[in-house]
């Protein structure tokens, strides 16, 4: 039995035979292999094969039909909808966040002056908001920000709004990078990957109107599966490089690192030294479970039977970290772009 049989990477295997010689009235006579699985329409399948001496498919043709598949088979904007609502909701949190403290970080005598920006940041980011420091410009780009973000939001002018949105909250993030936390990265990656799919084909009010108007339901497109690939990426590396960070300190190691968040008073949401301190093994299992969940959850994606468990325990768990490590903004935008991994069609994966 070969090999590929044990491999789902990280749907299952379609193997068949294919033969490399021969007139077609030949070929159409010769069977299937008894094991051959009709070609899936699943972007997550493994077009599997042999390299038999009759010229069938090999393990790189294989490797790079799964490659395409993935990468370019047409999907349905239902999946990268929800992914703009919970995004567009998350970035305008943000945003607000910024509103009663632009002058005093922003202002021509502001905290984050030119002098002190050049050594935080590359020379060749760039923002708007360096356009911008009298006290009523800097509001007046605040509110457009905000109202483009809406506008994500609710899906109007999606095709413009979702690259203005990027833009905007870039150029935010850019203009103070010491002020940006790790939510604000995740979110201004799923904003990014909204750009570039077609997110208002579902769930807006563009797609609403073009059905007033009686135009019809737009057609499945590579733009939006390429979106949604690049979000599942970024889901699994951010996890990933989450684990690895955490297995670098100590703490990790020896099971403490669970309280030593709790005490962190100027970030926490909940007190919960109170609970961890009637148990070293109630800390010592909370701080081992949150780097474990993590690389499950980045490895464990890929395959279906455990991606159907995955995602909706990452709804949960996520938040549930984001509130242990003082970060619940971080954990609502892991939840929000594992969202990108379910499927409309009344499963997931």
């Amino acid at each position: 039995m070969s090999w590929l049989h044990f491999m789902e990477i990280p749907d299952r295997i379609g193997l068949w035979w294919i033969p490399g010689s021969g007139t077609a009235e030949v070929a159409s006579l010769r069977p299937r292999r008894p094991h051959a699985r009709r070609a899936s329409a699943d972007p997550f399948a493994f077009a599997g094969g042999f390299a038999g001496r009759e010229g069938e498919h090999s393990i790189a043709d294989a490797i790079g039909a799964t490659w395409n598949r993935y990468w370019f088979t047409p999907a349905e904007a239902w999946q990268l909808a929800i992914v703009r609502i919970l995004a567009g909701c998350l970035a305008l949190a943000l945003w607000w966040s910024y509103f009663n403290d632009l002058e005093a970080w922003f202002g021509p005598a502001g905290i984050i002056s030119r002098e002190l920006l050049s050594g935080w940041r590359s020379p060749w980011a760039v923002s708007l908001f360096d356009l911008v420091s009298a006290p009523a410009s800097l509001r007046a780009a605040w509110f457009v920000g905000a109202i483009v973000l809406a506008m994500l939001t609710a899906g109007l002018a999606t095709p413009v709004v979702s690259v203005l949105a990027a833009i905007l909250f870039s150029s935010l993030l850019h203009r103070g990078p010491m002020l940006a936390g790790p939510a604000d990265d995740v979110v201004a990656v799923m904003l990014w990957c909204l750009a570039i799919g077609r997110s208002g084909d579902a769930l807006s009010v563009d797609r609403l109107l073009a059905a007033r108007a009686g135009r019809p339901a737009p057609s499945p497109t590579v733009r939006t599966r390429v979106a949604l690939g690049l979000l599942q990426v970024h889901a699994a590396v951010i996890a990933t490089v989450a684990a690895v960070a955490q297995l670098k300190g100590d703490v990790w190691w020896d099971g403490t690192a669970a309280w030593w968040l709790a005490t962190r008073s100027g970030s926490r949401v909940v007190d919960l030294t109170g609970l961890l301190a009637q148990s070293e093994y109630l800390t010592n299992l909370v701080t081992h479970a949150i780097p474990l969940w993590e690389l499950l959850f980045a490895a464990g994606i890929w395959f279906v039977p455990l991606r159907r468990l995955l995602i909706p325990a990452a709804l949960v768990a996520w938040p549930l970290i984001g509130i242990i490590a003082g970060e619940p903004a971080w954990g609502l935008a892991l939840a929000a772009l594992s969202t990108a991994f379910l499927r409309l069609t009344g499963r997931v994966g």
